[in-house]
């Protein structure tokens, strides 16, 4: 029975919304698709080239919109340390690449002037997303996905194509280092030759390189490749055929315990630097060929982009990966529609709206919580994206306050997966070489049974640039003057107990001068402790604060009928945000108690320490 048109669109839509809401359930009730890594920085594309900067946010909006995609299936990369980028290329290549003229012939494209930087760190960054991808299948997924990456021109001591930093060599060499000596197979699928990856394996007989493009470029010989040459106009059948033919080829002789695929986009008919006829539907029939093969050995699979150039390009990892998750195709929706259900879906996962931030709120615990054997996170303080921090660093002044002192660009990073806590780092410049402001801060409910405070485990505030004056002594602990930012950092960590709803701000101040820079904004926890600090500091009222520690310090401090020194511990301090917490540490009770305690005080300052 054929249904009117009308009535026949609403059965379609009405079928497809049954078919999101079961999938939204799937997935509230834990199912797990595939790991994504992305980098919302991944937009800062190279200027004058055919690259869809936002291909991968649009890919993500698709798979988020079909109810695909939740934010704890989304990592987000490092970009790759120097030592993992030593393993596929040599050192003066590395460092050629800084010169513009070399950038410039790699690229093919004229590179502004200061524009170097910006495009080595952000391929350095993929590179890091497909290290990530790999150590997530490493960690057992059975496939990842990185939505960027496949810079397969760029060889040992050389570049081309859009490729400077060759990211599938450097985490195959980095598995290698790290003990994996399993097969490894590069399905290289991208519309030119895999030639850089080739070239870096091409006397390793246990990384099989296969690739399937229009012509050859340089040398094929090596030990473990194939090389498939189908020269220009290749149409779907023709294609299909290659491909299947390779596959079956490779995998009656090699077995492989991993495989990287790269599944370019520049086969397709559409693609404006193409120069093959292969049909959408012919692209999605090579990837679920690649994959089904590989799946069906238990091969687990890293698929990285490569190619695919112009706005439609994010069209075919899409439908391939939607395939992936739901074992039938789906037809990405107008770019009109996906640009809408970017700015929608994006700020409904990550609980972040998108006009706050340009990350989408991507965070530590968003991008690693689905790996509780892995330590990284992704969100500071499990709420906060890297934006997000720095965004509001800049609302509160403290970025301006530094720029102020005479550090024009300053720069902040994160560590998230340090086991005592997340740490903040300011550096007053882009090289990190000289370091401002270091924070370390955690959630912790064992300071104070039965609250939750936000728990300073330890902050520097320093300006490497300043020298120790007759006014401004070197205070025990320093090696550099303070940066005279720690009223406005309380400030900041207040408000960051606010929005997180904590019950206040806990610190253990390491000297007695820290703790009477605290004691402006903050209490002890403890009656007892309150009652040393009150009594030490009448003792020294007459001398500076500087004076008063290096006192302190040096156990010049005594208690009066023993002689022995006051041993000023890192004694527990609060800034109570919530009432109960207030209560708490200002109540008539705990006055009573320090009050007690400090009339059982008796202390007295000798010439000479013990």
């Amino acid at each position: 029975m054929n249904h009117p048109p009308a009535a026949g669109s609403r059965f379609f839509r009405t079928r497809q919304r049954l078919k999101r809401a079961l999938r939204a359930l799937a997935l509230a009730l834990g199912r797990r698709p595939p790991f994504v890594v992305f980098d919302p920085s991944y937009r800062e594309q190279l200027r004058g080239a055919p690259l869809d900067p936002l291909r991968g946010e649009k890919i993500l909006a698709f798979l988020s919109m079909e109810h695909l995609l939740a934010g704890e299936q989304l990592t987000r990369p490092l970009p790759a340390a120097m030592k993992n980028l030593l393993l596929a290329h040599d050192p003066a290549y590395l460092e050629s690449i800084q010169q513009n003229e070399v950038l410039t012939q790699i690229l093919g494209t004229p590179v502004a002037p200061g524009q170097e930087e910006a495009i080595l760190q952000l391929q350095r960054l993929m590179v890091g997303g497909t290290i990530q991808a790999t150590r997530l299948v490493m960690a057992g997924a059975p496939f990842a996905v990185h939505l960027g990456g496949g810079f397969h021109h760029a060889g040992r001591n050389r570049g081309a194509g859009f490729c400077v930093l060759n990211d599938v060599a450097v985490a195959i060499l980095r598995l290698r280092q790290r003990g994996f000596t399993g097969n490894v197979l590069v399905v290289d699928l991208d519309l030119h030759d895999g030639n850089g990856t080739r070239e870096i394996f091409a006397h390793d007989p246990t990384v099989f390189t296969l690739s399937i493009h229009n012509r050859h470029w340089g040398e094929v010989e090596a030990q473990a490749s194939l090389s498939v040459a189908l020269g220009d106009g290749v149409s779907d059948e023709a294609y299909l055929q290659a491909v299947e033919d390779a596959l079956k080829e490779v995998l009656s002789t090699f077995s492989p315990s991993l495989a990287f695929f790269l599944a370019g986009a520049d086969v397709a008919a559409d693609d404006p630097l193409g120069n093959w006829n292969v049909s959408p539907q012919g692209v999605l029939q090579r990837d679920r060929l690649v994959l089904s093969r590989l799946r069906e050995l238990g091969v687990p699979v890293v698929m990285v982009l490569a190619g695919g150039y112009g706005d439609r390009a994010w069209r075919y990892p899409a439908r391939t990966l939607a395939w992936y998750l739901t074992g039938e195709p789906l037809e990405p929706p107008s770019d009109e529609v996906v640009a809408l259900a970017r700015m929608r879906q994006m700020a409904h996962i990550f609980g972040e709206a998108a006009e706050d931030e340009a990350d989408w709120g991507l965070t530590e615990e968003d991008l690693f919580g689905a790996l509780p054997s892995l330590p990284v996170q992704t969100r500071f303080l499990g709420s906060f994206s890297p934006v997000r921090v720095e965004l509001m660093l800049e609302r509160m002044g403290l970025l301006q306050q530094i720029r102020a002192k005479g550090f024009p660009c300053p720069t902040v990073t994160l560590e998230l997966d340090h086991p005592l806590g997340h740490t903040l780092r300011i550096f007053g410049d882009p090289q990190k070489s000289e370091l401002l402001l270091e924070l370390r801060l955690a959630r912790s409910s064992r300071v104070l049974p039965g609250f939750e405070v936000l728990s300073v485990e330890w902050l520097l505030l320093q300006n490497p640039r300043a020298q120790f004056t007759p006014e401004r002594p070197r205070l025990p602990g320093q090696q550099h003057p303070g940066l005279g930012l720690l009223a406005d950092v309380f400030a900041w960590l207040v408000v960051l107990c606010e929005e997180l709803a904590l019950d206040g701000l806990a610190f253990r101040p390491s000297h007695y001068h820290l703790a009477a820079l605290a004691r402006r904004h903050a209490t002890f926890l403890y009656p007892e402790h309150a009652a040393l600090f009150s009594a030490v500091s009448e003792l020294l009222a007459p001398f500076s604060l500087p004076e008063a520690s290096h006192l302190v310090h040096e156990g010049h401090v005594v208690h009066r009928e023993t002689g022995q020194p006051v041993v000023w511990e890192a004694f527990p301090m609060v800034v109570p945000v919530s009432q109960r917490l207030r209560e708490q540490v200002e109540g008539e009770s705990y006055q009573r108690q320090a009050q007690a305690a400090k009339a059982a005080l008796h202390l007295a300052l000798r010439s000479e320490p013990r």
